[in-house]
């Protein structure tokens, strides 16, 4: 994968503010949307999402989840719309201590009105740790990532990402 595509597809994980998280709900596939952000050098993607949600359920009791950020449309062929597959195991992050005080405040730098949800004792944060990785920049530009060199790939400066 060159450079221009790699960054292409980050630019994704940047700019897209929602993705549709697929769950396992009672042993059937099961979308919903929901906003996200992935720290600058960090691997895993977080989400903040209600108890009340049934994919929150499916993620306590299933963690292994899908993730699809696209390209906003405009692209002649849907084959050819930029996206990014992940399958990422999800993992609810405890209301103490320093990594939830951290992923808060990212969370928050990206979604400054989701601050009256964390007020809220139905939301939680979730972390999810990409294990594998579809990249699609168009029509037959297809590539796949996993191990350390999806995690390389997620690390990587997303420039517009705090």
């Amino acid at each position: 994968m060159d450079d221009d595509i790699s960054a292409l597809l980050r630019r994704l994980l940047a700019e897209r503010p929602v993705a549709a998280l697929a769950t396992l709900h009672r042993g059937e596939p099961a979308v919903s949307m929901v906003p996200f952000v992935l720290p600058a050098g960090d691997t895993r993607l977080l989400i903040h999402v209600s108890g009340l949600a049934t994919h929150t359920r499916d993620m306590l009791d299933h963690a292994r989840v899908g993730l699809l950020v696209t390209a906003e449309t405009g692209a002649a062929s849907p084959q050819a719309l930029p996206r990014v597959s992940l399958q990422a195991d999800a993992a609810p992050l405890a209301r103490e201590g320093a990594e939830y005080a951290a992923a808060r405040a990212q969370y928050l730098a990206r979604f400054p009105d989701a601050a009256q949800t964390f007020e809220l004792g139905d939301f939680q944060l979730f972390a999810l740790q990409p294990v594998s990785a579809r990249l699609i920049a168009g029509f037959g530009r297809i590539h796949s990532l996993a191990g350390e060199a999806l995690h390389r790939w997620l690390r990587a400066d997303r420039g517009a990402q705090a």
